[in-house]
């Protein structure tokens, strides 16, 4: 088979149209059309489909998109590899994150990396979850990590930290001078809750059912600065992991006490393709998230 020809095939189905993956490939229209034509003719079998200037994959073709998309992925990282190789230290980063671990906990380990790797440059995009690995699959970026487990055949997943969930107050409340929290301790408080479909939200229904307890909630909010603004004012209290209330704790903004129910925690996990190419800056990177994790899990962060 000409690879040349099946690129530009491929170029055609990824992008939807021959002048978009003339336009990627900065050829001419008319060579992408003579070459998937020449493509079709050898192997007398139709690809596309024409409805005017629109135009999709027959069977055959979907069939055969599949086995591009692999190849041309896996010359992408062949690519990579001896750019790698090449450049030594010099590299670019993406990383995808939950909004809880990109902001309270992915920075410490960055700029640790970054102090020893200053020629690494890094970018780091906050998505729900369920885009971090929907992205994460078709190789837009490095590395992910998630705030839940979700499987996917083209995905290697492991849990890297786990963090336990405590009570968040104002320092004049009455749970501010307890040294622990007892499930029926929240019957009839007031709790704000992070937004539904949420890891937060999903552990703290998990805990109200597993102890029979009718919260009430005054207040639902979609992000972990409102909640943690909203405990100041005295709107109610919250469930949320102590690292997230970490510098208020320090200004004596907030008081966090543990919960007695040792299950309630909650866990990320790193996320990469199956088929990705750990680059030297990648690994270390990775490594350097394990030891933090390491560190964190022991008291020392």
């Amino acid at each position: 088979m000409n690879l040349n020809q099946l690129k530009l095939f491929y170029m055609a189905a990824k992008h939807g149209s021959l002048s978009a993956a003339a336009e990627a490939m900065c050829i001419t229209q008319p060579a992408v059309t003579k070459g998937i034509q020449r493509l079709q003719e050898y192997y007398e079998i139709k690809l596309f489909n024409r409805f005017g200037k629109k135009m999709a994959l027959t069977d055959a073709g979907e069939v055969l998109y599949g086995i591009a998309e692999s190849i041309f992925e896996m010359e992408n990282q062949a690519e990579e590899s001896l750019r790698d190789f090449q450049q030594r230290k010099r590299g670019f980063i993406r990383i995808l994150s939950s909004e809880s671990f990109g902001s309270y906990y992915l920075p410490f380990i960055i700029n640790r990396f970054s102090n020893a790797n200053p020629r690494i440059r890094i970018s780091v995009d906050l998505l729900p979850t369920e885009q971090i690995v929907e992205k994460t699959a078709a190789l837009s970026n490095d590395l992910g990590f998630i705030s839940y487990p979700v499987p996917h055949k083209k995905l290697f997943m492991r849990e890297i930290l786990e963090d336990s969930y405590q009570i968040i107050v104002p320092p004049g409340h009455p749970f501010a001078l307890k040294a622990v929290i007892e499930p029926e301790d929240l019957a009839g408080q007031p709790v704000i809750v992070h937004e539904k479909g949420s890891a937060p939200r999903k552990s703290t229904e998990e805990f109200a059912g597993k102890h029979n307890i009718n919260l009430t909630i005054p207040l639902e909010l979609s992000n972990n600065e409102a909640i943690k603004t909203a405990v100041e004012e005295g709107v109610g209290i919250a469930i949320i992991t102590r690292r997230v209330v970490s510098k208020e704790i320090e200004m004596g903004k907030l008081r966090a006490i543990p919960l007695s129910d040792p299950s309630m925690t909650r866990k990320f996990y790193l996320i990469h393709h199956k088929d990705k190419y750990l680059s030297r800056p990648l690994q270390s990177l990775i490594d350097m998230v394990d030891h933090w994790a390491s560190e964190y899990s022991r008291g020392l962060r």
